[in-house]
């Protein structure tokens, strides 16, 4: 297959330069490699330290660090998000090893938001990305917070523990902590690297394709603006540690709307959806997705126009 596409590019060399050589496309590849260059440093060191916190910090830590009490838990695993670094698809599989601990699953379910949007490596990110903006860092800290707490509380209070299934055992169980390690860095650096491409991919294709005046009448309305940038970031399933710089290429976009990006998407996207259901069960995760998105929105729109 290899062999073949190469004699195909040779063949249609000519073709092949010309359609380089467009304007569109010099465009689209400007975009595309600047987000990918920018976000990939965050991205590795993100998740060489999620593997770390998966593998060699015990789950039993948490549940010892944890308030009793699940009112009180709810706001320390939130605020535990801080100081461990790790995107959201570490963050699921750690909730799961929480729950079967013993940590309260509101507890648990306030950290799984909470630390893939409001961790060290993800808000420098967004300090990188938004260097006019210093703002943003603050308003994507306090919406991602008062959501994941938000949350916590309202699982507290109407959450049923037949909605939650147990969270099997996790997949490296049983090897050693070298080879844990590397098995969980190997499977994140591919798994969100792909949708780093991916989402690095769709902005350069909105920058560079779509028309301006399409995203302009979006971007002129501020509650379509939001919507669509909150229903692009569950299809775009782009990993926490690059989403800010491609928030930050969709500058037709209000701060206000790009914070509901940024907001969203470490909390509810397709791949998201998909480990919450091999994690948690299809019960919970039908009516755990739906209510984080609206509330996501909702709290967005409010700390944007506050602080914004």
């Amino acid at each position: 297959m290899l062999t073949m596409l190469l004699v195909l590019a040779v063949a249609a060399q000519g073709p092949l330069r010309r359609v380089l050589a467009a304007p569109v496309t010099q465009s689209w590849m400007t975009v595309f490699v600047a987000v990918v260059v920018q976000a990939l440093p965050f991205l590795v060191l993100g998740v060489l330290l999620s593997a770390v916190i998966a593998v060699f910090v015990p789950a039993s830590f948490f549940a010892r660090a944890l308030p009793k009490r699940p009112a009180l838990a709810v706001p320390a695993a939130g605020m535990a998000g801080v100081v461990l670094p790790g995107c959201e698809c570490a963050s699921v599989p750690v909730a799961g090893a929480l729950v079967r601990r013993g940590v309260t699953p509101a507890a648990a379910l306030a950290f799984l938001l909470s630390a893939p949007a409001i961790n060290p490596i993800v808000l420098t990110a967004t300090a990188v990305a938004f260097p006019g903006n210093p703002e943003m860092v603050l308003a994507r800290f306090v919406a991602s917070l008062l959501v994941a707490c938000a949350m916590g509380w309202l699982w507290q209070r109407l959450g049923r523990g037949a909605w939650m299934r147990p969270p099997e055992r996790p997949s490296y169980e049983g090897q050693s902590k070298g080879a844990a390690f590397w098995g969980s860095v190997r499977h994140d650096v591919m798994h969100a690297g792909g949708f780093l491409v991916v989402g690095a991919m769709a902005a350069a294709t909105l920058k560079a394709v779509v028309p301006a005046s399409w995203l302009n009448a979006a971007a002129d309305n501020w509650i379509v603006a939001i919507l669509a940038l909150a229903v692009l970031a569950v299809l775009l399933s782009i990993c926490s540690e690059a989403d800010a710089f491609v928030a930050a290429s969709l500058t037709q976009f209000s701060l206000t709307s790009r914070l509901a990006f940024l907001v969203v998407g470490p909390m509810i996207d397709l791949k998201l959806f998909a480990m919450q259901t091999a994690t948690f069960g299809r019960a919970f995760a039908l009516r755990f997705a739906p209510v984080t998105f609206a509330l996501a929105i909702l709290v967005s729109a409010l700390v944007g126009t506050v602080l914004l």
